[in-house]
C-alpha cells in the first residue's frame, strides 16, 4: 500500500475503534456513575497526548526542523481554539460553548463538540500514513477511541438519549475520523513538502483538545484525582505500545 492508501485504511480502522467501547453499553440500561466517565476521559487524554509527542512531535522535528514544527504546531493549536470559540457545541458535562444556537437540537450539538474533537485525531492518522510510525499512530489513536466510545455512549445514555441514538451518535464520532483521516493523506498526497507542517499541525490540534477540551471534562464532579491516575495510565499504555510497534 501507499501512503495515502495506509492513511485511510488505518483512519478507518482507528475510527471504528470507537464501537468497540460502545458495545458493552448496549448491554447496561442503568444509570452509569460520572466516576466511570471521568475515568476512560482520563485514559483518552493519557494515550492522546503520548501518541502525539512520539508519533507526530518528533517525526516533524526530524523531517522539518524547528522553524516547520513551530508553524504547523502552533495553526494546529489555534484552528481548533477559533472552531471550539465560534461554532455552537455542547459538552457532556461542562453544557454549552460558543456562540448561541436555540435552533439547533442538543443532539447535533453534540455532534459538532464530537466533530471539533476527532476530526484532527483522524487527521493525524491520515496523514501519518506517509511515515514510518503509520502503525503507531493508528494504534494510539484507536485505542484511545475505545474508552472515548464508552465514555460517549455512557453520556448520551445518561442524558436521556434511547440507546439507538447514543450508539448511532457514537458511531459518528468514527465517521468524523474517518473524513478527517481522508482529508489529511489527501493534503499530503498533493504535496509530500506538507507532512512536517502537518504532522505538527495535528499535534498541536490534539494537544489543544486534550488540554482544553477533554482534561476540563474530567475535572467538573470531582473526581480529578481518578481522572488524573487514568490519563498516567493511558500514557504508560501509549508508551509501552510505543515501544512494542518500535
Amino acid at each position: 500500500m501507499n501512503g495515502f492508501e495506509k492513511g485511510i485504511l488505518y483512519s478507518t480502522l482507528a475510527g471504528l475503534a470507537t464501537v468497540f467501547g460502545a458495545i458493552p453499553m448496549l448491554l447496561i440500561h442503568k444509570h452509569l456513575g460520572e466516576k466511570l466517565i471521568d475515568a476512560m476521559l482520563g485514559m483518552a487524554a493519557g494515550i492522546m497526548l503520548a501518541a502525539s509527542a512520539f508519533s507526530l512531535v518528533m517525526p516533524s522535528l526530524e523531517s522539518g526542523g524547528i522553524l516547520r514544527f513551530m508553524i504547523g504546531f502552533i495553526l494546529g493549536a489555534v484552528t481548533i481554539d477559533l472552531m471550539d470559540k465560534f461554532s455552537p457545541h455542547e459538552h457532556f458535562l461542562k453544557g454549552h460553548e460558543g456562540i448561541s444556537a436555540k435552533r439547533l437540537a442538543k443532539i447535533w450539538l453534540f455532534v459538532i463538540a464530537i466533530t471539533i474533537h476527532n476530526f484532527p485525531e483522524g487527521m493525524a492518522v491520515g496523514i501519518s500514513g506517509f511515515t514510518p510510525q503509520a502503525l503507531g499512530v493508528a494504534v494510539a489513536i484507536g485505542a484511545q477511541n475505545i474508552p472515548e466510545g464508552t465514555a460517549t455512549m455512557i453520556s448520551l445514555m445518561n442524558a436521556g438519549y434511547s440507546v439507538k441514538t447514543s450508539l448511532w451518535v457514537t458511531f459518528l464520532t468514527g465517521v468524523v475520523e474517518i473524513i478527517g483521516g481522508v482529508f489529511g493523506a489527501g493534503l499530503i498526497l498533493v504535496s509530500k513538502g506538507l507532512l512536517p507542517y502537518m504532522l505538527a499541525f495535528a499535534a498541536g490540534a490534539m494537544i489543544f483538545v486534550v488540554s482544553d477540551e477533554v482534561i476540563p471534562e474530567t475535572h467538573v464532579r470531582g473526581n480529578e484525582r481518578l481522572a488524573t491516575y487514568f490519563l498516567i495510565l493511558g500514557f504508560f499504555i501509549m508508551s509501552a505500545l510505543d515501544v512494542l510497534l518500535g
